[in-house]
């Protein structure tokens, strides 16, 4: 594994008898960059994060983080980084203060620099005031802030979120990123899993999984490029049967509700002409119909399409 890499995943698979969790995943991450592994619940994407954690041992493949293999060496892998999971490993009977002590000596943090170690994170947290309060009494925000503090208490090389952000509100979701942001920029590497797509533009790099696969890999950028075909956004009455109608259209090569508002994806900007007619011709009333660049979510919506594709044709085969 080279200096540069903190995270070297290889064939990397889980079984669980018959049923396999993660299949056949690879990627790396470099020292000091954020990587999202994005997808669906039941993607894959916590048994990934909990094998590269040394707390699942793999079922084949290998991994390496920050040198260290996770199935030979998993009480390494355990010192060299933080792990906040999505439930807040938080005591609730302890006030925000007694939390990050018991951290602290849990990982060992020398008692000669706990003090300004506490201080730093409570300012880095943002949580100057709440010392006091119990855990149980912060809204999911403060919380969420805490178990972040807690799980870099002993300032780790590597940090794995796993969803940290699910149930918190947009504004709170954004600054928690911004946040680990500033992290990446000290050094630490990142790992999150998340299913919100808006928080992949946080990400250096990101790994979008489905059906235990990895179905796709680079920087958010390119996955935008590589997307084929022409998106048109439709503002139509009903859009749930719009929806419904348009996925019957042998032109449509895929189409997904986004709020009130429909996005189609054809093959050319010229069957902008055929996705009214087939509205119109159910009594759907389309107000407006344009080209827009695709997001994140689209490529993964159309990624998903083809992957459902895939795996009908390897069923009737």
């Amino acid at each position: 594994m080279s200096k540069e890499m903190a995270i070297e995943v290889a064939q990397l698979t889980k079984k669980f008898g018959d049923f396999t969790a993660v299949e056949q995943v690879s990627f790396q991450i470099p020292q000091g960059e954020i990587f999202g592994l994005l997808g669906p619940n039941g993607a894959g994407k916590t048994t990934t994060i909990r094998m590269l954690c040394g707390i699942l041992v793999p079922t084949a493949g290998e991994a390496r983080v920050m040198g260290y293999d996770v199935a030979r060496h998993a009480e390494n892998v355990k010192k060299n980084i933080g792990y906040m999971s999505q439930k807040f490993a938080l005591y609730n009977d302890l006030t925000v203060l007694e939390n990050l002590d018991f951290y602290a000596n849990l990982y060992d943090v020398p008692r000669k620099k706990l003090g300004g170690r506490l201080a730093e994170l409570i300012g880095m947290a943002g949580l100057h005031g709440h010392e006091k309060q119990l855990a149980s009494d912060l809204s999911g925000a403060w919380r969420q802030r805490l178990a972040l503090a807690c799980a870099i208490v002993h300032e780790p090389p590597m940090l794995f979120l796993d969803e940290p952000t699910a149930g918190v509100d947009p504004v709170s979701r954004r600054e928690f990123w911004e946040m680990i942001y500033r992290l990446a920029g000290q050094g630490v590497s990142v790992l999150a899993t998340t299913h919100y797509m808006d928080e992949a533009e946080f990400c250096n790099e990101i790994g979008m999984m489905y059906r235990s696969r990895l179905i796709a890999l680079s920087d958010p950028d390119s996955l935008r490029e590589s997307m084929q075909g022409t998106l048109f956004e439709l503002d139509c009455k009903e859009p749930g049967r719009a929806e419904a109608v348009l996925k019957n259209l042998p032109i449509v090569q895929d189409v997904a509700v986004h709020g009130v508002l429909l996005h189609a994806r054809v093959e050319s900007e010229k069957q902008k002409t055929a996705l009214e007619k087939a509205l119109n011709s159910n009594n759907i009333a389309v107000e407006r119909i344009e080209r827009v660049l695709p997001s994140l979510e689209d490529v993964f919506v159309s990624l998903i399409e083809t992957e459902n594709r895939r795996q009908v044709r390897v069923n009737i085969e």
